[in-house]
């Protein structure tokens, strides 16, 4: 990552200033995000670069570019049609845009998360697109679980896991489904552009691809169940889906039916991170988290498909 940096730094100022001359760009060189080995984020004035994750398949990646720039009202569109190579990582290049503010949770834009997801499952996917990552990524933060080792917290979070159904836990194909998904919904997903029409757009098409839409919904479904989301928010989010036409849940009635394995996954793939990083960092789960384990625990005592 120490070299990676440097260099996406440089390709970040090359994409905004392509004919070169001085720099007067408020923000340059700002590094948004830096996970490990996982993606690096960087910005310069109105361009960011983002280095993907290693191993990510240059085929899909172009795909779901693709699908981003002809949904320009939904998804953030990239400034180039393809990626580039940069020390064996692939780099794409986005206009930069404003975030959600973490410290004004009252202003969070529920309402438009859920019209633009509606908008997005409503939209046609392209042939050959992938599966959207979601059931992926809950495996993965599992076997994140089990390599941490040893944790007091982690025998209730493991039956729930083991008590989904095999698709949810990427052990086998999903129900058929050719609906367009996010496949990584949360606010951390939803940015406005400095001009235009300070419409919130949707970002990060790295797990966007074609499944089950209640994937979508299940991140602010499992907070409402865990008591981490309010339910006047669940409930403007909800109806805010069901008013743009979604199609992941009926348009009246009890959406639990088709939210309920989804939101199990989403809680127990929190759950499971949670314990593996106070592991790492060896400290004890923090409130929330201890909010997420607890609800692997209710769940343990009702099957799926019961709630």
């Amino acid at each position: 990552m120490n070299v990676l940096l440097p260099a996406l730094t440089a390709k970040a100022r090359a994409a905004a200033h392509p004919v070169g001359g001085a720099c007067r760009c408020a923000a340059p060189g700002t590094v948004l995000a830096e996970r490990g080995d996982a993606a690096a984020v960087v910005r310069h004035g109105d361009t960011v670069a983002k280095a993907h994750a290693p191993g990510t398949d240059p085929d899909g990646l172009s795909l779901r570019l693709a699908v981003a720039s002809r949904l320009p009202g939904i998804l953030l569109a990239p400034l180039r049609p393809a990626p580039v190579t940069l020390h064996e990582r692939l780099v794409t290049f986005w206009p930069y845009g404003a975030p959600v503010d973490p410290d004004d949770p009252g202003a969070a834009p529920w309402e438009a998360a859920a019209g633009l997801l509606a908008r997005l499952h409503r939209a046609p996917a392209p042939a050959g697109l992938p599966p959207m990552r979601g059931p992926a990524k809950a495996a993965r933060a599992v076997r994140r679980l089990r390599a941490a080792g040893p944790h007091p917290a982690a025998e209730p979070v493991l039956r729930a896991w083991a008590a989904l159904p095999k698709w949810a836990r990427a052990q086998a194909p999903a129900p058929p489904a050719r609906i367009l998904c996010h496949g990584d919904l949360h606010l951390g997903q939803l940015v406005r552009r400095p001009t235009g029409t300070g419409r919130w757009l949707l970002i990060d098409v790295d797990d966007l691809g074609v499944g089950d839409p209640a994937w979508d919904l299940a991140r602010p479904a499992a907070w409402y169940a865990c008591g981490l989301l309010p339910p006047d928010e669940w409930s403007r989010f909800l109806a805010a889906y069901r008013e743009e036409g979604g199609p992941a849940v009926p348009s009246t009635g009890d959406p639990w039916p088709a939210l309920d394995v989804p939101a199990r996954a989403l809680t127990v793939q929190t759950a499971a991170l949670a314990i593996a990083k106070s592991t790492a960092e060896e400290r004890p789960l923090d409130e929330v988290e201890q909010a997420v384990v607890d609800a692997c625990v209710r769940m343990g005592r009702i099957p799926p498909g019961l709630a």
